[in-house]
């Protein structure tokens, strides 16, 4: 038999290999030793030599006291592979390299993405409880799952791992959050820290993945605990007797029927007392539109009674916005901490207006800000009805200054027979 060309070397022989030189092993792989220096024996390492385009070139495959000779028949068959494909395998694991450094550069965790796109995009939050909002509820829900992880390696599973275990009892937050996770990975493969789909996308992909939020949220619907309206004239005499801006922000919000959110961030700037109009920006509403409200007589008095040191008309005593917890407290104080300060600024209107006024259903929707569900009412009330909710919320004000007859209010829970 003539002499093997392929796999010449055994382990052996690369151990006793002690002579500088060349020993193939076949198909262009050479164990290489080095020369020795003094008592030093020269090192070895492992070479594969091919030809691209007539240029002989050599790629080291790694120190043959590292890796062993079936290792470098591994590497050095790969790179024959790519040979075949016409890849020079010398350049594409310098590009791989390239890749490799630059993802360690661009690498983020989740968190740190989180925070930059939150520091990036406060510009355009006028108001500050978004910021809040936002940092809350990642700190909350996200952080202690993905904070740590490389935003890169973020997949759907992680994301329903957020996701899934508040997704039904806790749709509303859950879903302000799904759309907070797609934003920050968007943020993040537009600064290419990742690449690749959006595990947190909605259309085509959670849909198919959790239950619609207009389903869930209708089935799990809270009503906000509210007085009866009969109890209105008799709450806001007892209201009015209170001090602190607390209770005059309650009050206030009651007049206008608005939400206590966009009655603790009203400024000075968006109340036309000439006009008697408040004009709530689009960026606070809960609909994301512009909300005009008619200020009643007993709503401008109440404004004009109050001194203007701050930009915010009902200012926290150390300054800023008044805690969320405000009205509550106030509800408290009064005896009252079975309702809420929302139900009671809206529900009670709505169930007076319904039960006690000829104005239309749909008035009485656009004093609350609220979307018509019917889309032909809609597309006919393209504005706003300023005039006519002057009339609605001047009427609401004078009920509310009202105390009736005692034999003739109703006991809780009771209805007068038909």
């Amino acid at each position: 038999m003539g002499k093997r060309l392929l796999n010449r070397l055994t382990p052996l022989a690369v151990k006793r290999a002690t002579k500088p030189g060349y020993y193939p092993d076949g198909n262009g792989l050479f164990l290489v030793v080095g020369k020795s220096t003094g008592a030093e024996v020269g090192g070895k390492s492992w070479v594969f030599r091919y030809k691209v385009q007539g240029k002989t070139t050599e790629m080291g495959l790694g120190s043959a006291d590292i890796v062993t000779l079936a290792e470098a028949r591994q590497k050095m068959a790969g790179a024959r592979k790519l040979l075949l494909d016409g890849i020079d395998p010398v350049k594409y694991r310098q590009e791989v390299l390239k890749e490799r450094k630059l993802a360690e550069q661009s690498a983020r965790n989740f968190q740190e993405c989180g925070k930059a796109m939150i520091e990036a995009k406060q510009a355009e939050w006028k108001n500050p409880k978004h910021r809040k909002q936002w940092t809350a509820t990642l700190e909350t829900y996200a952080y202690p799952v993905l904070g740590l992880m490389n935003v890169a390696d973020i997949d759907t599973a992680h994301v329903m791992r957020v996701l899934e275990p508040i997704w039904l009892e806790k749709n509303e937050t859950a879903s302000r959050l799904r759309g907070r996770l797609e934003a920050i990975l968007a943020w993040a493969t537009v600064h290419k820290h990742r690449k690749g789909e959006n595990p947190a996308r909605w259309r085509n992909h959670l849909d198919k993945l959790l239950p619609a939020p207009a389903k869930v949220q209708r089935g799990t619907a809270q009503h906000h605990a509210a007085l009866r309206y009969t109890e209105i004239g008799a709450f806001m005499r007892d209201l009015r007797e209170r001090q602190g801006i607390a209770a005059r922000l309650l009050e206030f919000e009651i007049l206008t029927t608005t939400r206590p959110g966009e009655v603790r961030g009203a400024t000075w700037g968006e109340i036309d007392l000439d006009a008697r109009v408040w004009t709530i920006p689009a960026l606070r509403m809960k609909g994301g539109a512009e909300h005009r409200v008619p200020l009643s007589d007993d709503a401008v008095k109440l404004l004009e009674a109050i001194p203007r040191g701050n930009d915010l008309v009902f200012p926290a005593p150390r300054g800023g916005m008044l805690s969320d917890m405000a009205p509550g407290a106030v509800l408290k104080r009064m005896g009252r901490a079975a309702v809420t300060a929302h139900g009671t600024a809206r529900s009670t209107f709505r169930d007076w207006a319904a039960e006690c006024t000829n104005f239309p259903r749909e008035l009485a929707e656009k004093a609350l800000a609220h979307a018509l569900k019917s889309e032909v009412e809609a597309a006919y009330q393209r504005g706003d009805l300023l005039a006519k909710r002057r009339l609605l919320m001047q009427a609401w004000a004078k009920y509310c200054a009202t105390v009736p007859h005692a034999a003739a209010v109703l006991p809780m829970g009771t209805r007068k027979a038909k």
